[in-house]
């Protein structure tokens, strides 16, 4: 979901570590394109009569509206779906790779819902680095909903909890990971659990594109990542109809990272 970042994820996680950066190489055109949207993306555009969520607003959502299938045409998750990953720091030529996958198996959320699991691996030199099981489902309308993740981050080969949280406990919340029907200043809440993961994302552009090791994209969904943990973090992220997870994303600010999608299996 965040090796893209801010959001889970993809969110929060992503905000921590800069949710799962996957690397952009649009044209010179489109680089224009992406900073005049980063200083727009300061102003007041948003759409907030969606329905989704926004910040700390509440929600009540009915289990019955919910499915671990997840089929949402830019962010599918068929059951075995594998996405690699190259992540560059470019303050010091770092690289780590990861390694997403969504399994069989689901979760039994604490306000009722069944999400799906996806696993997501994260090494340097072989090495873990950080393990995350995050938790997503489907609603009836095709949003795609997340609702927080179990991650071990390893310390010199120590491992330790990063930030673990779960929806419906301790006032925590979930967010969306990816609207079914995007538009231009569309916001939404990622995902709430204060003070931890608290990522925001608004849709900037629908018809970027997008060329990475797994291949070029057109007509890409565009949208930033940010949180007010962290305001100085920006992230923006990319998504090609069918690809699932962040086909690209790239920190524009408070962070370094880029990250590659290299293969995509399903």
């Amino acid at each position: 979901m965040v090796a893209a970042s801010i959001s889970e994820t993809r969110a929060g996680r992503k905000a921590r570590r800069s949710w799962r950066t996957t690397a952009l190489a649009t044209s010179v055109a489109a680089g224009l394109v992406v900073v005049g949207w980063v200083v727009l993306a300061g102003g007041s555009i948003a759409h907030r009569s969606s329905g989704l969520p926004q910040g700390d607003d509440p929600v009540h959502l009915k289990p019955g509206d919910f499915s671990a299938k997840i089929n949402n045409s830019q962010w599918p998750m068929t059951v075995g779906s594998r996405w690699v990953y190259r992540v560059v720091d470019s303050s010091d030529g770092s690289v780590q790779h990861e390694v997403i996958r969504v399994t069989a198996r689901t979760k039994l959320i604490a306000d009722g819902i069944k999400a799906r699991v996806v696993r997501d691996v994260v090494t340097e030199h072989g090495r873990p680095v950080e393990v995350t099981s995050d938790w997503y489902a489907q609603d009836k309308h095709g949003n795609v909903w997340y609702f927080g993740e179990h991650t071990v981050e390893y310390v010199n080969g120590q491992p330790m909890d990063n930030g673990s949280w779960e929806a419906g406990v301790d006032g925590n919340l979930p967010g969306v990971a990816l609207p079914a029907k995007p538009k231009v200043g569309l916001t939404y809440r990622e995902e709430y659990s204060k003070g931890v993961a608290e990522d925001q994302s608004r849709v900037l552009a629908l018809d970027e594109q997008a060329e990475v090791p797994a291949g070029h994209y057109k007509r890409v969904l565009m949208t930033e990542d940010f949180s007010p943990i962290e305001p100085d973090v920006s992230e923006l992220k990319f998504y090609a109809k069918g690809s699932g997870q962040a086909v690209l994303a790239v920190d524009v600010s408070g962070g370094t990272d880029r990250e590659e999608l290299v293969s995509y299996t399903h």
